[in-house]
């Protein structure tokens, strides 16, 4: 039996028609767009779902990206063209780049760039190679901002610096469609002979901080003992202060006994004076031969004479006044000289 040239037809178009949706029917996974052209202009853009478009005449539009894969020991671009259009936050880890600080020092940077692709259309028609585009622009900012540091800073404030390079970046990536979240400065490696002078200048620090710290210990270890003998002769002299003034009040009540037993008389006051100044007399004696073998008795022996008679009076009886001189003069005066 024979097919009639009607079903064939009507099997084309059915077969064809299939192909038409199948084609034309499209599905864009979530955080993924995808721009459509229609006869090679820019028609719409397609965001997560099912979407059915005209095969033939509506066309995805691909975009250029640029990554780095590490071969070895470097890394290596790999270019590659996609339709579908990725709006995740998106990490591009570029090679070290050399930059010289304003203090003549070149160093080698490696760092990462964090971007998002915010508008797709403006990524696509505003840019030739967005992804380039992007690279390029983190590299010279990052020379900019660095080349106007010291090396010292650099190290000090990478924070700073990826914040310098992100605002710099912003307002260019937005005009892209491309939102810049954040920059880092991931490593810094400099010239051995740099490298080798930083490590003998940190060691010439470190020792210049212990003396510091000895010069300081010392200081107030020297505070501490001034601190403490002057609180000593402090102590000292308060004790010989109060020394003196128990003394003081002792031959003070001494006399007032020895007043109130003679009677407060002008007379008696004038004995007990004349005593306690030979008393006192007597008592320096001992201290002529301190230095020397021999001492001098004083030629004018009237004052110790005279100080025996107010022992005498003070005492009572002659007897008494004799025992008490020997009582004084054994104290060194005449056993100091009688052996020689």
């Amino acid at each position: 039996m024979g097919i009639s040239a009607g079903l064939v037809i009507a099997l084309i178009l059915l077969g064809l028609g299939l192909f038409i949706v199948i084609k034309g029917l499209l599905i864009v996974q979530q955080s993924e767009v995808m721009v459509i052209e229609r006869l090679g202009s820019y028609h719409r853009t397609l965001e997560s779902g099912i979407h059915v478009i005209i095969p033939f005449l509506d066309k995805p539009r691909s975009i250029q990206m640029i990554r780095y894969e590490k071969v070895g020991k470097e890394f290596q671009p790999i270019a590659s063209f996609e339709k579908r259009i990725d709006r995740r936050e998106t990490v591009m880890d570029f090679p070290g780049q050399p930059v010289v600080t304003t203090d003549n020092v070149t160093v080698n940077i490696n760092g990462a760039l964090y971007y998002q692709i915010i508008d797709p259309k403006r990524a696509i028609y505003e840019i030739e190679n967005m992804s380039q585009a992007v690279e390029v622009l983190a590299k010279t900012t990052l020379r900019s901002v660095v080349g106007k540091m010291e090396l010292d800073k650099l190290f000090e404030s990478r924070g700073e610096v990826n914040d310098a390079i992100q605002a710099a970046m912003e307002e260019p990536a937005s005009k892209w469609g491309v939102k810049i979240s954040r920059v880092e400065v991931q490593d810094i490696s400099m010239p051995q002979e740099v490298e080798e002078a930083m490590r003998l200048q940190m060691a010439a620090e470190r020792r210049r901080r212990a003396t510091v710290t000895e010069a300081n210990g010392e200081r107030e270890a020297q505070i501490a003992i001034a601190e403490g003998e002057k609180q000593s002769a402090i102590l000292n002299a308060e004790g010989d202060k109060q020394a003196a003034i128990l003394r003081a009040e002792g031959e003070q009540q001494s006399i007032t006994l020895v007043l109130q037993a003679l009677g407060e008389s002008d007379e008696n006051k004038q004995t007990v004076v004349g005593y306690l100044l030979g008393q006192s007399y007597i008592k320096q004696l001992p201290d002529i031969a301190k230095e020397g073998e021999r001492i001098f008795i004083p030629y004018e022996s009237s004052a110790l004479i005279g100080s025996m008679s107010m022992f005498r009076d003070v005492a009572g009886t002659p007897e008494m006044a004799e025992a008490a001189a020997r009582q004084a003069l054994r104290g060194g005066v005449v056993g100091g000289t009688a052996g020689g």
